[in-house]
């Protein structure tokens, strides 16, 4: 199975990687690993996850506050947002 992210998606991804090891050292990666981690999670059971509105559902990454909303497309998981669950809930609705 494939996983693509939408292009904000993946700069949600890369700004959330950046600004935890401008916290400190490592963090970063260790939230990468994370993701990675729950990606791996989707691919392995792509439907047990909650369902949020229609066909999203939701992930929630370990150690971190970020959940990961995707979609599944035929042989595709599409990641739509990596969302920072401490700010705007439901800005990645515009994405849909």
């Amino acid at each position: 199975m494939k996983v693509s992210y939408h292009p904000e998606a993946a700069d949600e991804y890369e700004e959330a990687i950046a600004y935890y090891e401008d916290c400190q050292t490592g963090l970063g990666k260790q939230l990468s690993q994370e993701i990675d981690a729950a990606i791996k999670l989707i691919l392995a059971f792509p439907a047990a996850w909650t369902t949020l509105q229609g066909e999203i559902k939701r992930i929630l990454v370990r150690r971190f506050p970020f959940g990961l909303l995707y979609i599944l497309r035929n042989d595709e998981i599409y990641i739509l947002a990596v969302m920072n669950l401490n700010r705007k809930p439901n800005y990645w609705k515009e994405r849909v």
